[in-house]
């Protein structure tokens, strides 16, 4: 079977590699509706003509998202999900079109991640050419605003992610290889300080300092970093103040909590959510708030991700190379995807890196062997 399936695999790899020169040249920045509707309109055209059954879930500002499915004679029910924005702006595309620099394929939006959803569909097509239809229902999800937030895609996801037996996600493999098998939860605060202003000179006892408050706010939340193995803060965006000569009496701060279980990202938020009550400046209020739709949930390695991870581990050594799985503390669709409980894998597609910069690559020794792992485990996941 492998090697009838990598002969159906690099009989395609030119098709593939066009089909990723098209997409990569399709400027689909998460804020450019036309661009994605653009990408999304290409696979759809592609997934019905290869017999996918199609729901496009439209949507008045994003790009749209799109459902393909495909249903055979088995029990498994799997979802494999992929997302069609980039970070680039307009223009972009033109600027740097798909090249190859000896192994790498670079291109914007090839790793994050035209070229893992090209897996998936080319790996699907391959096993559709082999005849297997040992599954109840496989599902390509693409959504659209994966780089962005807030996400009108999350109750997409967590609705597929729960009527699904399995999860995997088509973003590359780790620079290294390795596939993800945890991811940390994320959430993203903005803290607002207002205190009273006054005359830095004349009067500086009747002002309040909002800066000198948010400043000591930001060295003890800073404490809270390794509060458990894997909690995290950062400071990111501070606003406030004007000329020296006024005591400052309004300032902003934007920080991002990580955590790798959600019962854990709960402890650290309420850590940090106390440091509003400290009276770091007397007089001076805090205000605490979580950024709208930047929620999102920790993947954790349990049980049924372990078993997953094993039967990858396993396929590949049969298909000739060495795979490990990895924690990361990035955000991915598949943790709304699996907040139900739905066990799943990341970092299925090509291997890759340098994501969202000018040297976003994919390498194109890998497109062949990981579409054959995707491809095999798939076949693993609806036999047991």
């Amino acid at each position: 079977m492998n090697g009838q399936l990598i002969d159906l695999l690099e009989a395609n790899l030119d098709r593939y590699l066009a089909d990723l020169r098209l997409l990569a040249g399709i400027d689909s920045g998460s804020d450019d509706k036309a661009g994605v509707d653009a990408v999304v309109d290409w696979l759809e055209q592609r997934l019905i003509a290869t017999g996918y059954q199609i729901e496009r879930d439209r949507q008045p500002v994003r790009g749209d998202n799109l459902i393909a499915r495909r249903h055979g004679h088995g029990s498994a029910r799997i979802l494999l999900l992929g997302h069609a924005d980039t970070v680039y702006p307009r223009g972009t595309a033109s600027q740097r079109p798909l090249t190859f620099d000896g192994d790498r394929i670079l291109g914007p939006g090839t790793c994050d991640m035209k070229a893992g959803i090209l897996s998936g569909m080319y790996a699907l097509d391959a096993l559709a050419q082999l005849d297997w239809d040992d599954f109840a229902e496989v599902s390509l999800l693409v959504v659209s605003d994966e780089e962005t937030a807030p996400r009108a895609s999350v109750p997409l996801l967590e609705r597929e992610g729960t009527r699904h037996d399995a999860i995997l996600t088509l973003e590359a493999a780790r620079e290294n290889g390795d596939i993800v098998s945890a991811r940390k939860g994320v959430r993203w605060f903005t803290v607002e300080v207002l205190g009273r202003s006054a005359h830095a000179g004349v009067e500086p006892e009747k002002g309040r300092s909002a800066t000198l408050a948010l400043a000591r706010f930001i060295v003890e939340a800073q404490r809270l970093n390794g509060m458990k193995p894997g909690m995290t803060v950062n400071t990111g965006a501070i606003d406030g103040g004007g000329i020296p000569s006024v005591v400052v009496d309004r300032a902003r701060a934007r920080f991002d909590l990580r955590a790798w279980a959600d019962a854990e990202l709960d402890e650290l938020e309420a850590a940090f959510r106390a440091l509003g009550d400290c009276a770091f400046v007397p007089d001076v209020t805090f205000r605490v708030e979580l950024e709208p739709g930047s929620d999102c949930p920790a993947m954790p390695r349990t049980p049924g991700v372990v078993r997953l991870e094993h039967m990858a581990v396993t396929i590949a050594n049969e298909l000739g190379f060495d795979l490990k799985a990895a924690a990361t503390g990035g955000a991915s669709d598949i943790s709304y995807a699996g907040r139900s409980g739905t066990p799943g894998l990341d970092g299925l597609g090509p291997v890759g890196g340098l994501d969202h910069g000018p040297d976003e690559y994919i390498l194109l020794s890998s497109t062949v062997p990981r579409q054959a792992l995707l491809a095999r485990l798939l076949q693993g996941i609806a036999a047991n």
